[in-house]
């Protein structure tokens, strides 16, 4: 099965946003105080976004509606869905998983899932 996101480009709300020279972390803040953190360095990767639609269509509840980060190169527990607001910071926050012992880093490849 073939997965389209469409959202906006992390990247391009960061050129928005202009945070301060010693942001290094986002927390991403989502419904019902759920949240997670990453390196600024990994959201501004070209595929990292905020999507508003899933194949062509609105994201329904299940999937994040309206807004969800899209993280691709970790896991899914970075990927917040109903994301609300998000907080730069200087040195990263521990998130809802994270403070129950799953990885920060959440790279797949190196299978970082657990701290």
């Amino acid at each position: 099965m073939t997965i389209k996101w469409e959202g906006v480009a992390f990247k391009t709300i960061f050129d928005m946003v202009k945070p301060k020279p010693n942001a290094h972390y986002v927390t991403i803040v989502a419904e019902g105080d759920y949240t997670t953190s990453l390196p600024l360095e990994d959201l501004l990767d070209n595929d990292v976004l905020l999507a508003y639609t899933l194949n062509d269509k609105p994201l329904e509840p299940e999937h994040g509606r309206s807004l969800r980060l899209v993280v691709p190169k970790k896991y899914a527990y970075k990927s917040a869905k109903w994301v609300r607001k998000l907080r730069f910071t200087e040195k990263q926050e521990l998130g809802f998983w994270e403070q129950r012992g799953y990885s920060d880093s959440a790279d797949p490849w190196k299978e970082e899932r657990y701290s």
